[in-house]
C-alpha cells in the first residue's frame, strides 16, 4: 500500500474492486486577476464634466455616484464634490423642497410612497432623500426606506436616496443640502426630504426646506403634549395620517384640537396661515387635498416674493454653517491639537484642570499654531 493510499482505507486489499483515484487540483473560487481588476474599476473616479454631463442627462448612475461623493469623507472625493456642485448651481433650484418629519411610527414612508406616486402618476419627476438615523456606538444606519417604499423605488419618475444622519443636527444628513441641489440639476422638480423624527433639532431640515409637513398621529395620548411647540410653529401644514377604521372620529378631534392650537400661534413671516389635515396613506385618502396645500402655499409665497427671500437666507445661513463645520474639523484633524486633547482630556477626568480652562488652552494653542 503506498503512502498515499494509507489516507483511503477503501483502497486496503480487502476491499477488491474498489479504488480511489487521486482527483485534479480544484482551480481558485475566486481569480486574484478579477478581484484586482474589479478593486480597480471600482476606485476609478470620473472627470467632472462627465459627472455632470450624465447628472444634467438624468443618468441616476451618475447622481448616485456624485452623491456618494459628498457624502465621502475622504479629502479627494471632498474636492471633486465641490466641483461638481459648482458647475450644477446654474442648473438647481427649480423646484419645491418639502421636508416630511414626524414622530416614530407616524408612518412617513407610507405617506411619501403614497404622495410620490400621486406625483408620479401626473409625470412628475420627484427626488426623494431619505435620513435615516446612525448608530450612536457603531455608526452604521440601516437604510430600509427605499424598501418600505417598493412602488415609489420601482417607479422611473422617483430617484430615492436613504442616506445616514450620522450624528448630524435634526437628523439631517451632512451633506443633504449639496444633495439637493444635484437632484435639481438632473430635473428632479418636486424634492422631498424625510427625517428621523421630532425634536427642537428638526430646525436642520426647516432651514433648507420650502415647506415643512408635519405627520401625527390621533389617538396616542394627549395630542398636545406629544410634540414640542417649536416643531409644530415651524409647520406649514400638519397632516394627521393613519386617519381610517375606528379611527377617523379620533382624527377629526385631534384636527379640532390642533386648529385651535396652531390660532395661538405668532403670525408666519411668509403670511401663510399653517391648515390641520386629515389622511389616510395606506388608503389613499386625503392625498391630493395635502397637495393642493402646498401649490397653494408655493403660489402665495412666490407672489408675495418671500419664497426667494427665504433661499437666499438658506444659502447664508448654509455658507456660515459650513464655515463652523471647517473651522472644527481643522481644529481636530490638527496632529498637535490631537496630542494635547489627549493630555487634557485625562487634566479633565482626573479633576485637575475644568472643563473651560482645558478648552481655553487648546483654543489658544491652535490660534498660535495658525
Amino acid at each position: 500500500m503506498s503512502e498515499n493510499d494509507t489516507h483511503h482505507i477503501e483502497n486496503d486489499p480487502q476491499y477488491k474492486g474498489l479504488n480511489v483515484n487521486s482527483g485534479i487540483e480544484q482551480p481558485e473560487s475566486v481569480s486574484n486577476d478579477s478581484v484586482k481588476r474589479f478593486l480597480k474599476k471600482k476606485r476609478k473616479l470620473l472627470s467632472v464634466d462627465e459627472y455632470v454631463k450624465g447628472i444634467l442627462k438624468g443618468d441616476i448612475t451618475l447622481l448616485s455616484k456624485a452623491v456618494t461623493l459628498v457624502e465621502s469623507s475622504k479629502t479627494e472625493h471632498q474636492n471633486l464634490a465641490q466641483q461638481i456642485i459648482a458647475a450644477c448651481l446654474p442648473h438647481s433650484g427649480n423646484s419645491v423642497r418639502i421636508g416630511i418629519t414626524g414622530v416614530p411610527g407616524v408612518g412617513k414612508s407610507t405617506f411619501i410612497e403614497a404622495l410620490g406616486k400621486f406625483l408620479t402618476n401626473r409625470g412628475e419627476k420627484l427626488a426623494v432623500l431619505a435620513i435615516d438615523p446612525s448608530s450612536e456606538r457603531t455608526k452604521g444606519s440601516i437604510l430600509g426606506d427605499k424598501t418600505r417604499m417598493e412602488e415609489l423605488a420601482s417607479d422611473h419618475n422617483a430617484y430615492i436616496r436613504p442616506s445616514p444622519s450620522a450624528g448630524s443636527l435634526g437628523g439631517v444628513a451632512r451633506k443633504t443640502r449639496e444633495t439637493i441641489i444635484l437632484c435639481e440639476a438632473a430635473g428632479y422638480k418636486n424634492i422631498f426630504i424625510e427625517t428621523v423624527g421630532v425634536g427642537q433639532s428638526e430646525t436642520a431640515v426647516h432651514s433648507m426646506t420650502d415647506f415643512f409637513l408635519l405627520l401625527m398621529l390621533a389617538g396616542a395620548g394627549d395630542e398636545l403634549q406629544g410634540i414640542k411647540r417649536g416643531i409644530m410653529e415651524m409647520a406649514d401644514l400638519i397632516a394627521i395620517n393613519k386617519a381610517d377604521g375606528n379611527n377617523v372620529e379620533k382624527a377629526e378631534m385631534a384636527k379640532v384640537q390642533y386648529k385651535n392650537a396652531i390660532h395661538l400661534f405668532p403670525q408666519k413671516d411668509s403670511g401663510w396661515n399653517p391648515n390641520v389635515l386629515t389622511c389616510s396613506a395606506y388608503n389613499k385618502i386625503g392625498i391630493e387635498a395635502i397637495w393642493e396645500q402646498i401649490e397653494k402655499f408655493r403660489k402665495q409665497t412666490v407672489d408675495s416674493g418671500y419664497f426667494y427671500r427665504k433661499r437666499n437666507e438658506q444659502a447664508t445661513y448654509w455658507m456660515h454653517e459650513t464655515i463652523e463645520e471647517q473651522l472644527k474639523r481643522n481644529f481636530y484633524d490638527h496632529p498637535e491639537i490631537k496630542e494635547k486633547v489627549k493630555v487634557l482630556e485625562n487634566y479633565v477626568l482626573s479633576d485637575k484642570m475644568s472643563s473651560f480652562i482645558a478648552a481655553g488652552e487648546l483654543l489658544d494653542t491652535y490660534a498660535k499654531l495658525k
